[in-house]
Parts: C-alpha cells; sequence; structure tokens
C-alpha cells in the first residue's frame, strides 16, 4: 500500500489506551450463545472529523438487537460523556447480564466499573489488540462512516448531532440489517411488538 501511495478509507486512531494502575477483566462471551436481547451490550469509541477538528462518538449497542441504545459526543477523550451514555441506557432499557468494552482508561476508570457493579453486570473485557472480540460496535462504525459520515461535511457540532439523531433513528426503526432477516433493530429488540421510538 504505501509504495501504491494508498491507504484505508477508515484510518483508525488508537482511541483505546490503557491505564497501567486500572484492573482488567476477562473475556466473557467466547463460546456464548446470544440469545436475547439484554444479554450482552458492548460500547466504543470512535472519532469524527470535521471542517475544523474533530469530535468523539460512543455508543452503546445491545449485541442480540444491534440496536443502539445511547450514544454521545464530545470533544475530549475523558470518559464523562461514556458515563452519560450508559446512564441514560440503563435508565431506558434496563441493564445487560454482561457488559463488553476493550480496555481503554474511559472503561477501566473506577467510575464506570462501579456503575456496573452496583448493577451486578458482569464486566467483559475484550483481549489486548483483539479487536473482532467486539465485532457488532466495529461494525456499527463502519455502517455509521460509510453510510453516513463519509458522504457529507459537517461545520460543527449541534450539525453533527443533528444528523446523527436522524440517522440513527433510521438505523434502529428504519433499516432492514441482513444478519436480522431484513427486520430492524427495534423489531428485534421489542420482538416486533413496540411503539416506534420518536427520532
Amino acid at each position: 500500500m504505501k509504495e501504491l501511495k494508498i491507504k484505508a478509507v477508515i484510518y483508525k486512531r488508537n482511541l483505546s489506551k490503557p491505564n497501567k494502575k486500572h484492573k482488567k477483566y476477562p473475556y466473557l462471551l467466547r463460546g456464548i450463545k446470544i440469545v436475547r436481547p439484554n444479554q450482552v451490550w458492548s460500547t466504543d469509541i470512535t472519532y469524527i472529523n470535521l471542517k475544523k477538528g474533530h469530535v468523539y462518538l460512543v455508543a452503546i449497542i445491545d449485541w442480540y438487537s444491534r440496536k443502539v441504545l445511547s450514544r454521545r459526543l464530545s470533544n475530549s477523550l475523558s470518559n464523562s460523556f461514556c458515563i452519560d451514555a450508559l446512564n441514560e441506557a440503563l435508565v431506558k432499557y434496563g441493564k445487560p447480564e454482561i457488559f463488553n468494552t476493550d480496555q481503554g482508561s474511559q472503561f477501566t476508570a473506577e467510575n464506570w466499573i462501579k456503575i456496573l457493579e452496583d448493577k451486578l453486570i458482569k464486566i467483559s473485557m475484550d483481549g489486548k489488540g483483539r479487536a473482532l472480540d467486539n465485532v457488532y460496535i466495529e461494525r456499527l462504525w463502519r455502517t455509521v462512516k460509510y453510510e453516513h459520515v463519509f458522504a457529507w461535511s459537517f461545520d460543527n457540532v449541534p450539525e453533527l448531532k443533528e444528523s446523527l439523531k436522524g440517522f440513527f433513528y433510521k438505523y434502529n426503526s428504519l433499516r432492514g440489517h441482513q444478519s436480522l432477516n431484513e427486520m430492524t433493530p427495534n423489531d428485534v429488540y421489542y420482538g416486533r411488538y413496540y411503539e416506534q421510538e420518536a427520532a
């Protein structure tokens, strides 16, 4: 690729920098069959370029339905926006049996771990350098970027926020997923019987 002077469309910055002082947890999902909503949730952070600068996007996803339960944007990598997304998902959707993350410092920090432990949620973390351990959120980032972000240019955070609101509404409520037999994440999460969410 260097010789041809080409590069990948999605360059992934290393956003998952571990803090060596924080406790790491084992990966609990190897060989587990995911058979119902709220069995496993996971999260990750990606970045989105603006015309000037960039912002970070965190999302929490239900593995069974691929439903995006909550999301937040931030211009810094402090974990407060991750905590906000976590608290929103817990209030709206109850709690998962297992919550999977990478070993980034945002998800090994005491304030994140305490919320999960207080709710008696099992904590699972990807193995070091194993992006496929959290494959559903990685697929989500690919979809967000290829189907939306790369098609538009955003001047500022409010403009991006409003645009993503519409995108995630369509993603959860209107867009059939091949891996879900062309049902939407909301169809699967709510067992086809649900009131459509407001955008």
